[in-house]
């Protein structure tokens, strides 16, 4: 393209000089011959003269002037024709070097990510075993708590008092490291349901009545008789129901009452349990949900927990083709505005096709 455009300047360079003087020549040879020629006598001619000048001088000169301008124009373009392609092989050349670079980005992230899905394996595995490996001594020694406390009126107050408190820690501890088997298997894709029609009502009565050890607080439900069966795992759906009463439980004040609410909407069942607590902060609401993520009460009292009922809750309910949501503050007040939880679970008249 260069070179085609630099072979154009140079003719037209040539044109430039060679073409005023073939039009002088031309011009001048005409008006000689029609002033001198046709009238016979050599002499000199105002018209002659004026018309040489203006056609044979002025004339050429434009063109001259002209093809001078052509011929920057043409210079210029050139300049940035060669400027352009420079820049476009510069251009090509760092796209090419960052292309590559991109690529070698990408397979140290792509190994970095293996390492990180191996290390995390690694780690489901060992707290899996470690779980595990906890889990058996741990019901020895629950049985034997069990069996010691059986008597317990034949011990002295001191021993009795320190065998309930070792009893219920024990029994704290093996529910978490059960949490922790349950959840490692639930990530793993290794869970087992075991779904099922759940007759909801009888399930949330014996959630309140039996699951849940609300103390002090009053726990006031309104569960229609009539709500449909859903297609779910009952014993989860219970473990479900329990960890968001309980939770309930540690973060409100004593004198307010739980609230427990299950309808139908839409084809869905919604079940809410609503507390009088001081309520989630908008930012936290999303981190609740979160693994080892706790909310402090606002007193400053630590609750006892792990941080893993609310996100082992939401694990289940997703996994049973439900959700979970929140709502703070749930009432009006502003010293009591409460927190609502509400599981939401679709409603299933047949036998799913896939079970």
């Amino acid at each position: 393209m260069d070179l085609r455009k630099k072979r154009q300047l140079k003719q037209v360079s040539g044109i430039r000089f060679l073409l005023p003087f073939i039009l002088f020549f031309i011009v001048a040879s005409y008006e000689v011959w029609e002033h001198w020629a046709l009238e016979g006598k050599i002499e000199f001619d105002f018209h002659l003269t004026y018309e040489v000048l203006f056609f044979g001088v002025f004339g050429p000169t434009a063109v001259f002037f002209a093809l001078s301008f052509i011929i920057r124009l043409l210079k210029k373009e050139i300049t940035i024709s060669t400027e352009l392609e420079s820049l476009n092989r510069n251009l090509e050349q760092l796209v090419t070097e960052r292309t590559e670079a991109l690529k070698l980005r990408n397979v140290e992230l792509a190994q970095a990510n293996e390492e990180l899905k191996e290390l995390d394996c690694l780690k489901s595995d060992f707290v899996s075993l470690v779980s595990h490996e906890l889990r058996g001594p741990l019901t020895t020694l629950n049985g034997g708590l069990e069996v010691a406390l059986q008597k317990e009126e034949h011990l002295p107050p001191e021993p009795r008092r320190i065998l309930k408190v070792v009893a219920r820690e024990s029994k704290r501890l093996t529910e978490f490291v059960q949490s922790i088997l349950d959840i490692s298997r639930l990530e793993a894709g290794k869970f087992n349901f075991t779904p099922g029609p759940v007759a909801v009502s009888p399930m949330l009565r014996r959630v309140v009545e039996l699951a849940c050890d609300c103390g002090e607080h009053k726990v006031v439900w309104e569960i229609p008789d009539d709500l449909p069966p859903i297609w779910a795992d009952e014993i989860y759906l219970e473990k479900t129901v329990s960890n968001l009463l309980t939770n309930a439980v540690k973060y409100s004040p004593p004198t307010k009452p739980i609230e427990l609410f299950a309808e139908v909407v839409n084809s869905e069942l919604k079940i809410t349990v609503t507390d009088y607590g001081r309520g989630i902060p908008l930012a936290m609401q999303n981190k609740i949900f979160e693994r080892f993520n706790r909310l402090e009460r606002g007193d400053r009292i630590t609750t006892k927990g792990w941080g893993l009922g609310l996100y082992f809750a939401k694990a289940l309910t997703e996994a049973q083709d439900g959700k979970i949501s929140v709502k703070s503050p749930a009432h009006d007040s502003s010293n009591s505005p409460g927190t609502a939880f509400t599981i939401t679970l679709p409603v299933t008249a047949e036998v799913p096709e896939d079970v």
